[in-house]
């Protein structure tokens, strides 16, 4: 079965890049092309679930993807710098060109000079505008325009739609040889990731009243059967437990449990074999038994245990805030603001945009708690909002904690 990666960019880039991927054997290219690069984020999580890795044409639409917290498998992007800028600079001086007196953009000022330098050519008339987080098209289409007219080199197609009908504007397109750096970067990554996700992760747990546990492991992505001396044993692999356990924070699965039994004890094992898992399972249930009656624990190799704390059972409303910031990571003040967004909202969902403006923050740090509390069962997604602009939809969420 083939490995698919999802390329994103201009149109024209898209295809150039994804047939240098298609050379690969066993591999497939999604081609996913935008007329912006700020449609790159929404991109990227309307088909998250499609592809096993991502490769972008460019830093600027990466970063903004991974900024927008959207990055949800491994991601690598083509790099202009080096030959593909040398490249460029040939190309140039063929046409006339003055290449000593250039408006550079998205590149750091640090890998001009050292292709430069390579050529043997100086740089002090050059002038450099690299990438950073705050960086528009708007505000490189304005720099390249103040100041004495210089031959522009963009890494941005929608610069360089802006700056066509000017003389000597030039887009860097990627070479073959960055293209496939970046690939096998990117797949040396996929492969690592996978080779993680696959491990083995073994559960024993101790429950008076088993019911539920079968909803709990498919939720898991597992199965759950009768160990011994009334022990279940719930076998799963690395990736649904990170996941579910929010980076191995906490074990939502504990607080549910414990809501219907007095003694539930969890041992998680993590190994590269069933042997491995099941031994390191033993040992986190051992664990969990010292420390108390609702306790679950996750064992990995090198004699690492992580503890998973419990939410104490009783009423939403005396869950210890404290435990779940540390299940979570956030701090108290922040669910104290999240609890009262809720009640204020009542029965009504909540927008990510409401939650950035109660809390103060950005929508993307919004999106991120969020995200942490739905993984923790505490949040839940109920549907879109339409913001009415041409950003993305507004996902709504009902808060649970």
């Amino acid at each position: 079965m083939a490995i698919v990666i999802g390329v994103v960019g201009p149109h024209d880039l898209v295809d150039q890049v994804a047939a240098t991927c298609e050379e690969q054997p066993g591999l497939s290219a999604l081609r996913l092309d935008y007329d912006h690069e700020s449609q790159a984020p929404a991109i990227v999580e309307a088909h998250a679930t499609s592809v096993e890795g991502w490769l972008f044409t460019g830093i600027v639409p990466y970063m903004l993807s991974r900024d927008a917290d959207a990055l949800t498998r491994p991601a690598a992007f083509v790099d202009y710098t080096g030959a593909t800028l040398l490249s460029a600079l040939v190309r140039l001086q063929h046409q006339g060109v003055d290449v000593t007196r250039l408006s550079i953009d998205t590149l750091s000022a640090a890998d001009v000079t050292a292709t430069f330098a390579e050529a043997g050519l100086p740089t002090e008339q050059l002038r450099t505008l690299p990438y950073r987080p705050e960086m528009t098209s708007k505000k490189a289409i304005a720099f390249h325009r103040r100041g004495p007219a210089h031959p522009v080199i963009t890494c941005l197609s929608s610069v360089y739609e802006a700056l066509r009908d000017d003389p000597h504007v030039l887009r860097l397109a990627p070479s073959t040889h960055s293209v496939r750096v970046a690939l096998r970067q990117l797949l040396l990554t996929a492969e690592g990731q996978a080779q993680e996700d696959a491990q083995i992760a073994l559960g024993l747990i101790e429950v008076e009243n088993d019911e539920g546990l079968l909803r709990e492991a498919a939720a898991l992505g597992g199965t759950v059967a009768a160990f011994r001396g009334g022990t279940h044993l719930l076998v799963t692999t690395r990736g649904p437990l990170h996941d579910a356990t929010v980076g191995f924070t906490g074990l939502p699965l504990l607080a549910r449990l414990a809501g219907q039994n007095q003694v539930v004890r969890v041992g998680f094992g993590l190994g590269r074999s069933a042997a491995e898992a099941e031994s390191l399972a033993r040992r986190a249930l051992a664990r969990a038994r010292r420390i108390g009656d609702v306790a679950a624990v996750l064992s990995l190799r090198a004699d690492t245990d992580i503890v998973l704390e419990s939410v104490p059972t009783g009423p939403a409303g005396e869950q210890n805030l404290s435990v779940i910031a540390r299940r979570v990571g956030l701090s108290v003040p922040t669910l104290e603001k999240l609890l009262e967004a809720r009640d204020a909202a009542g029965d009504e969902p909540l927008t990510t945009r409401e939650i950035a403006d109660r809390l103060a923050v950005q929508q993307r740090t919004a999106r991120r708690m969020l995200h942490r509390l739905e993984l923790a069962g505490l949040a839940e997604r109920t549907g879109n909002l339409t913001s009415g602009s041409s950003g993305r939809p507004l996902t709504l969420y009902r808060l649970t904690l």
